[in-house]
């Protein structure tokens, strides 16, 4: 009986092969990251606007209900209030008072514009 020895081939991955993945990957991940922060800023400046609209409405139903031209914030949100409570998204600032016939503007968005409505 021969004694004989067989060769069997290691089973894996070349270095070639696991460098193009990374590549691949790095591709992949070059495009889609800027891709997701620009819908991610783009979504956060949508809410931005759908809360200062609500904000709008809301300090004019208070303005013709109470007959006054200036309310804190404070009291349009929440139970009770003329509008649900929101948080900021993008740590936007809001303003703490609404005057009738002075603009609502919003500073610090994700666009780094202020975002301005009439009143």
């Amino acid at each position: 009986m021969l004694n004989e020895t067989h060769k069997t081939a290691k089973r894996g991955f070349t270095l070639l092969e696991i460098m193009v993945v990374v590549a691949i990957i790095g591709i992949i991940a070059a495009v889609a990251i800027p891709a997701f922060k620009k819908v991610r800023e783009t979504s956060q400046t949508k809410i931005i606007y759908n809360n200062v609209r609500q904000l709008a409405s809301g300090a004019e139903q208070y303005f013709l209900e109470h007959r006054i031209n200036e309310v804190d914030i404070e009291y349009l949100m929440g139970s009770g209030g003329y509008i649900s409570a929101f948080e900021p998204v993008a740590r936007e600032e809001y303003p703490q008072k609404i005057t009738a016939g002075i603009n609502i503007v919003v500073t610090n968005t994700p666009t780094g514009q202020d975002i301005i409505k009439d009143m």
